[in-house]
């Protein structure tokens, strides 16, 4: 790839980044926004890399580089929040940073002098907010499995419901059951705020980051690590406010927490502003107003993130079950105790797992083949690719594999193979 001019180079790394777990659609916003972020031999890299988790022996291989290079070159990509490096079984295995949630985030996470961190945020703010271009390409075929899913607050729970809500959809337990912690700036708000349109006073540091994502969040200085009790002082705080909290969506070893609000917010804004609701995974529950005891005051409306509530004359309030996310800032907010969260009929697809959830996103937006061959220079991964990528563009496929009969089993399959 040597003979690449550097437009040609930024165009197949976006290119590679559009063919992980988040589509990247390309446009000038987008190359604007690579040579921003990476060098030309970064991108090069980037390029040559397998899909995938790699070792640094795999990665120079790959890449036809010495291992001394490409290690210097790898330590710039991870300090930057490009690539994450993970330790497995005694060495470092590195992974190129899908765009959400990699790039975006940790990009806006940093910190310190010299940085253009403004020159970032319009970047991101002009392309993820483009009309017809990322959450179309991500949510406007009817994917379902989205990186974050909706955390209730307890405290909005109908007391029915308290008996029902599993550990995994609790907030306080899912810090409880964690080894470690950190806190790190909240990216959308601080791409709002050096974009010039942060409108709201919350503040920055409430990023949460939980369990095994810890130590590299705190190792590349993303985050400093905290205790558990500041950790549960974080969600008490967000509680108080009237924050929308969304954490990974699993089931087990949830790595991160964040506390939204709805007017900085990119997840939130592809539900009120771009009209796509499954940007988030809502939780298995939904609000609900008790006509009887409801003041009629409208504070639910005002408090809802996605504007899910209607509040008028002829009707005092519905709540649009469509697009209601589960959280339960109306309940937290309401004064007369009115609006609380009942048990969805619907079942919602939470996946078990990292690998799972992985794999489902992956398989809707058209891009597992990547991950089932992951090496760029073999010919025949390169032809099995082509081809199995398009076997599961077929969308009887797509339906068959995504339906209640067929996923547990492909799932199972994969995770045996993985």
């Amino acid at each position: 790839m040597g003979h690449m001019t550097a437009k040609d180079i930024y165009r197949e790394l976006g290119r590679k980044i559009d063919g992980l777990t988040v589509r990247v659609p390309w446009n000038e916003t987008l190359h604007a926004m690579l040579r921003a972020l990476y060098s030309t031999e970064e991108a090069d890299l980037v390029v040559r890399m397998p899909f995938g988790l790699a070792t640094l022996p795999k990665v120079a291989e790959a890449s036809g580089l010495p291992n001394a290079e490409v290690r210097r070159l790898l330590e710039s990509l991870c300090d930057k929040g490009l690539v994450m490096d993970i330790w497995l079984r005694g060495e470092y295995h590195y992974t190129i940073s899908p765009l959400i949630i990699g790039i975006f985030e940790l990009t806006m996470m940093r910190t310190g002098a010299n940085l253009p961190t403004r020159e970032w945020a319009e970047l991101f703010h002009d392309y993820l907010q483009a009309p017809g271009t990322f959450y179309a390409a991500n949510f406007g075929h009817g994917e379902r499995v989205s990186v974050v899913r909706t955390l209730p607050h307890e405290e909005a729970l109908g007391t029915s419901e308290h008996v029902e809500v599993l550990d995994y959809e609790k907030a306080a337990a899912i810090v409880s059951e964690a080894k470690s912690f950190a806190i790190g700036l909240c990216s959308c708000r601080h791409e709002k705020l050096h974009a010039g349109l942060k409108s709201c006073d919350i503040p920055l540091e409430t990023c949460s980051t939980l369990g095994s994502g810890t130590e590299y969040m705190v190792r590349r200085g993303f985050a400093r690590e905290v205790s558990q009790s500041e950790m549960q002082d974080n969600l008490a705080r967000s509680r108080e406010i009237g924050l929308v909290l969304m954490a990974d969506n699993v089931r087990r070893d949830v790595s991160f927490i964040c506390h939204c609000c709805p007017c900085c917010c990119n997840v939130l804004l592809g539900v009120s502003k771009f009209g796509y609701p499954n940007t988030v995974v809502t939780s298995t529950f939904m609000a609900r107003r008790d006509a009887g005891i409801c003041s009629e005051c409208g504070t639910c409306a005002e408090a809802c993130p996605i504007d899910a509530i209607t509040f008028n004359d002829e009707i005092v309030s519905h709540v649009d079950e469509s697009v209601c996310l589960g959280c339960g800032v109306c309940a937290v907010k309401c004064p007369s105790g009115a609006m609380t969260l009942v048990k969805r009929k619907q079942r919602v697809l939470h996946p078990e797992n990292t690998i799972e959830r992985v794999v489902l996103q992956c398989l809707e937006r058209g891009t597992l083949q990547n991950l089932l061959f992951p090496d760029p220079n073999n010919t025949t991964q390169a032809f099995m690719r082509a081809f199995v990528g398009a076997f599961l563009r077929l969308a009887p496929v797509k339906r068959a594999l995504m339906g209640d009969t067929l996923r547990s089993r492909f799932l199972a399959s994969i995770q045996r193979n993985a």
